[in-house]
């Protein structure tokens, strides 16, 4: 199971940093994904890491958000920096590019204007 954790309330131009963890080898060895889901909005891609370090972003976050990989700590991160109110949603991790069939509780992300 991948565990999220990170977010808070941060007024807009601010920066937040985001966790995902999971104790498994496939963890490991697969691409890991962040996905966010704002109030009545479908569930979108935001940055997605390889097994190898490749990274791939979507285009409204390009160049202010980076995902990277701790493999000794079996973790991914997401580190968010000039944020804007439209970023504002529950941040989720998953596989990539097909997400496992359960998804955690999430971590909730407020931008302020």
């Amino acid at each position: 199971q991948l565990v999220e954790s990170g977010g808070g309330l941060v007024q807009a131009g601010g920066s937040l940093r985001l966790s995902c963890g999971a104790s498994t080898r496939t963890f490991r060895i697969n691409a890991i994904a962040w996905y966010r889901q704002a109030p009545g909005k479908q569930r979108e891609l935001v940055a997605a890491i390889s097994s190898g370090g490749s990274t791939d972003y979507a285009d409204s976050v390009e160049g202010r958000f980076t995902i990277s990989r701790d493999y000794a700590k079996n973790t991914v991160y997401l580190q968010m920096n000039s944020l804007k109110p439209e970023d504002t949603a529950v941040y989720y991790c998953n596989y990539h590019p097909v997400p496992g069939p359960y998804w955690g509780q999430g971590t909730q992300v407020t931008v302020s204007s």
